[in-house]
């Protein structure tokens, strides 16, 4: 009996991670995830039809890590905690994650590269996930009101550029988590609605007023 056609591209898409994983991102090639799937490069060739076709499984994959990572858990009832918790994970899917993340924001693909719907769809639902976060806050008046899009771009950008920053090896090892937390809370600090959050730790989670005002009595 025939192996279905999806049940091949799994196998030879988990072949590539296997290279990716190992070897980085430069090293997926169709010749070394066939050799790694024991096929012959055509037959990556008929289920891809290209090297760019095979990179564009493995951005599927990273993407739905990623929307994984960051999503809201059911303990996550408070929006604010929800923010700070999704960015804490979006660091560590990267760091646990790197050839990953390396392939998801650089720039392997070929130049006339066309993305297929369902990437297109992968890659936003991530996103959307950051902007979800943003209107709740919006909308319960902690954080200023705007384009809840737009303030997303502008927070994936600081914590995307903070995770660069750690990885390419420009933080001390020692010194990275504290300092991304304090990106986390500059972040939040400068979107905030005046007077509706507190920060009592410069490395934790932010509160309401009327929660610090329990703990102090």
């Amino acid at each position: 009996m025939r192996t279905p056609s999806a049940d091949v591209k799994t196998a030879l898409t988990d072949a590539a991670e296997a290279v990716l994983m190992r070897e980085g991102p430069a090293a997926v090639t169709v010749r070394a995830v066939a050799a790694e799937a024991g096929v012959a490069p055509m037959g990556v060739y008929n289920r891809f039809g290209s090297k760019d076709g095979l990179i564009e499984a493995l951005l599927i994959r990273g993407f739905q890590g990623l929307t994984a990572a960051i999503s809201p858990r059911d303990a996550e009832a408070d929006p604010v905690l929800r923010l700070w918790m999704s960015g804490l994970r979006y660091r560590e899917f990267a760091l646990s994650h790197r050839s990953h993340y390396a392939l998801m924001f650089g720039d392997l693909t070929e130049k006339d590269w066309e993305p297929s719907d369902e990437f297109a769809d992968r890659a936003g639902a991530a996103f959307q996930v950051l902007v979800d976060h943003v209107f709740t806050l919006m909308a319960a008046g902690r954080l200023i009101e705007g384009d809840a899009a737009t303030v997303a771009r502008q927070v994936w950008s600081a914590v995307h550029g903070a995770v660069a920053l750690e990885m390419g090896g420009l933080v001390a090892p020692d010194e990275a988590e504290a300092s991304y937390r304090r990106v986390l809370v500059m972040i939040v600090r400068g979107l905030a609605v005046p007077g509706t959050l507190v920060f009592p730790d410069p490395q934790g989670p932010p509160g309401t007023p009327e929660k610090r005002s329990d703990q102090d009595e």
